[in-house]
């Protein structure tokens, strides 16, 4: 099962156009992704954070991480990949022990980021986690933050990227995800730059994905967005309570059944 899905997911990257993947952050959200028909869920770093009470930046203990993560591939049957930020330790060995402990927990992709630390220190986490063999079937997606933290703009952004690029991929990473990038010239620019293909992230002002996948791009997630608007409508909902109005809470919501129905196969299985 863990190799059939690994497969799936490395086949959706290389698949013409671009493929949408949905970030949950606990086993109902990557459930309904599914059942939205997501060939694949991911979990974004600061949702799942945020479902667990932590502030996104590496302050979630890996056991709750680790938890969390077994939650979802207990009801899911499609891939999931975990966004690890930076892996939560700056030693390349530790990286790689948490990734197969995601990995033992049903994970088949890892997302890997070098935030404000060097490049080298994030191929040497790459390298760390390709030298074991139990590994080899685990998708990485290695994560630069040069536009995401602007640490770089136009011309200097797309030849740090490239540099970056290719230190990754020679470390052996399976995809290069560049969160922050928004301009199509650009993007144009960071797809033809490496052979990695390219995840970017949804921010206001990305072009379409029709544009996005004409251009080379090969993977989108949402970020933290499902989230923020999931729990925008959260918020509305108990300040309309708060203030007597129910009428809403009861109008066109997922139903009783419809929702409980998604966790009743595995509950009866598990």
């Amino acid at each position: 099962m863990h190799s059939a899905l690994a497969s799936a997911f490395r086949s959706l990257h290389r698949r013409d156009g671009v493929f949408c993947l949905p970030n949950a952050w606990d086993a109902a959200s990557a459930c309904l992704a599914a059942k939205a028909g997501a060939p694949a869920v991911a979990t974004s770093s600061a949702a799942l954070c945020w479902s667990l009470g932590y502030a996104d930046g590496g302050s979630v203990p890996k056991s709750e991480l680790i938890a969390a993560v077994q939650r979802m591939t207990r009801v899911l049957n499609v891939p999931l990949s975990v966004d690890l930020e930076d892996g939560y330790s700056r030693n390349p060995e530790e990286v790689a022990d948490l990734v197969q402990e995601i990995h033992r927990s049903g994970a088949v992709g890892i997302n890997l980021e070098d935030g404000d630390g060097s490049s080298e220190l994030l191929a040497a986490k790459i390298q760390a986690i390709r030298s074991r063999r139990s590994l080899a079937e685990v998708f990485i997606n290695a994560r630069t933050d040069v536009y995401l933290r602007d640490l770089a703009r136009g011309v200097e952004a797309v030849e740090m990227v490239r540099s970056r690029a290719r230190q990754y991929s020679q470390a052996g990473a399976d995809g290069l995800f560049v969160p922050g990038l928004a301009h199509a010239d650009e993007c144009a620019r960071v797809v033809a730059s490496t052979e990695l293909p390219v995840n970017l992230m949804v921010v206001p002002g990305l072009p379409s994905t029709e544009l996005l996948g004409s251009l080379g791009v090969r993977r989108l997630t949402s970020g933290p967005w499902l989230f923020l608007a999931t729990h925008a409508t959260l918020l509305r909902g108990t300040a309309a309570l708060l203030h007597g109005d129910v009428g809403g809470l009861t109008s066109g919501p997922l139903s009783f059944g419809e929702m409980n129905t998604l966790f009743a196969t595995t509950t009866a299985n598990s």
